[in-house]
């Protein structure tokens, strides 16, 4: 299926957000997930299922600065 996932379309096996995380490499601890722009609960993750053209953003999170 199709998804887009921080603006570019890429074909998905299907899933959770959890395991497009792990087909990715991601940790989950680094990254804050919005999926159709909602932002998700960690605790959800594993439950929310993607869907043909879904939105996915990952937000990283960076240290630095003062």
């Amino acid at each position: 299926m199709q998804i887009k996932t921080n603006g570019k379309s890429e074909e998905f096996h299907g899933g959770t957000v959890l395991d497009l995380l792990k087909t990715k490499n991601i940790e989950p601890q680094m990254v804050a997930v919005e999926v159709n722009d909602k932002v998700l609960d960690r605790d959800h993750l594993a439950t929310t299922h993607l869907n043909e053209g879904d939105h996915v953003e990952f937000l990283f999170y960076m240290g630095g600065g003062r």
